[in-house]
């Protein structure tokens, strides 16, 4: 039962409705198959695919709210966790931030179905462990890796007569290679709407490659530099940063976008001109839903236009209480660039650093979005255009908001793979200047 047609979604949901006895009610059902494998140490670790269905209901009386699921679906069920709902609700302390539910939405369908990757079998996958493991194998290399797939619905309703309903797939490989010896890592990743585009064989010889090349690091003394991030390795920070562009935050004094004496910096240039990030959930190579978690209709939304600030997400309460349009929380995050690869970069580049990932990211100072972290899977010294050495990791303190003005030039964006943010993303390889470490780390 995990994928619902939206006939069966919408009969449970308006049976749903009409059950509740409350001011108001929202029903949300959510429905996924996603499938796994899992290898390390050149050996299929788990596998397995997991499946479930489940029904939320949020009802309000009043400023009161009570929310309640369930994944049982007969009208028994139903019935049953209306009215648990119900009961919580009445329980509740008033909310003096309520708003009342959104009305009846308009919702452009975006493409985040994708039948090969929704048709992905257990075959498929241990093959693609297969093509990982066989090929490390045979230059004495040690691979760990995850693959992760699945498809799912969602489909919500409220007592205003909104609804929404929609198919999506997803498509996640990661990847890291070691040497024997320990000496050297070495890393991929590769996210997709199309699974029929994937070849694991093409993707590991590029884990393979940093692994066997990052051998017998160097130490280079901690201090400022050039460096290239790779979109892994700018991905995380970034998306802490993005985390900032609320208005209230920025109105409260709590965010880097905070103006001195109040209110915020919309409209202001922040970053450098070159910095361009919109979100559009129709992107044909990163679509999401949309609408955001609240069932409001989503735009294709210009954030960071060359270095301006120009939008802000305003929350339906402090919308209001500002005077101000409410607008859609993104899905997405596209920063554009420009049409070099990370070896055209690396070309243009006299003494510098490439930086495969960032990993342990945490903040330091949330006024000016100061990060701490870690290098890893491939850290590399660059001079006349050319890798001449791996180099031992570093620990930075470099804030993305200081690091966006010291932009010598951005590459092609790709979508980003593995832990780095929740939202989908796509990330152009950046050359940067003056970027700050701070000390060495023996980890490789």
């Amino acid at each position: 039962m995990s994928i619902l047609t939206e006939a069966q979604a919408k009969a449970i949901l308006e049976k749903v409705i009409a059950l509740s006895k409350a001011d108001e009610c929202t029903a949300t059902l959510q429905g996924a198959i996603n499938g796994n494998i899992r290898f390390a140490l050149n050996n299929i670790s788990t596998s397995g695919v997991v499946t479930d269905t489940s029904l939320s209901v949020m009802v309000a009386f009043g400023k009161r709210t009570g929310m309640a699921s369930i994944n049982e679906f007969d009208d028994a069920a139903l019935e049953r966790v209306v009215r648990r709902a119900e009961d919580l609700a009445r329980l509740a302390p008033e909310n003096p931030e309520f708003m009342p539910i959104i009305d009846k939405q308009t919702y452009k369908p975006s493409n985040t179905f994708n039948a090969n990757t929704a048709a992905i079998t257990p075959e498929f996958r241990a093959q693609v462990a297969a093509d990982s493991i066989h090929a490390c194998k045979a230059e004495k290399l040690i691979a760990a890796g995850f693959l992760e797939d699945g498809q799912s619905f969602v489909a919500f309703a409220n007592s205003k007569g909104n609804f929404g309903y929609q198919q999506a797939t997803d498509f996640n490989y990661t990847c890291t290679v070691r040497t024997e010896n320990g000496r050297g890592s070495g890393w991929v990743g590769h996210a997709l709407e199309d699974a029929s585009d994937f070849k694991a064989s093409h993707d590991i010889e590029i884990a393979k490659r940093k692994a066997l090349a990052s051998q017998d690091a160097k130490a280079l003394e901690p201090g400022k530099y050039t460096v290239i991030l790779e979109p892994a390795a700018a991905a995380g920070l970034i998306s802490f940063m993005m985390n900032f562009f609320d208005a209230r935050g920025a109105d409260e004094g709590r965010s880097f976008l905070s103006k001195k004496g109040g209110g915020n910096k919309l409209g202001e240039l922040v970053f450098d001109p070159q910095v361009n990030i919109v979100a559009d959930p129709w992107h044909p190579d990163a679509p999401v839903m949309p609408w955001d978690g609240e069932g409001m209709a989503r735009s294709k939304m210009p954030i960071i236009q060359n270095g301006k600030v120009v939008n802000l997400a305003y929350s339906r309460y402090w919308a209001q209480k500002q005077g101000k349009q409410a607008n859609a929380r993104p899905g997405n995050l596209l920063m554009s660039g420009g049409n070099k690869s990370i070896a055209e970069l690396v070309k243009g580049t006299s003494k510098g650093i490439l930086l495969t990932r960032t990993w342990y990211i945490r903040m330091v100072d949330p006024q000016t979005v100061l990060l701490t972290g870690l290098t890893r899977d491939g850290t590399f010294y660059i001079e006349n255009g050319e890798i001449k050495y791996p180099v031992k990791n570093f620990r930075f303190n470099e804030s993305p908001v200081i690091m966006l003005n010291n932009i010598d030039e951005l590459g092609k964006p790709v979508r980003v793979a593995g832990d780095e943010s929740s939202m989908v993303m796509m990330i152009p390889p950046m050359r940067l200047r003056d970027f700050t470490f701070t000390s060495l780390s023996d980890a490789v």
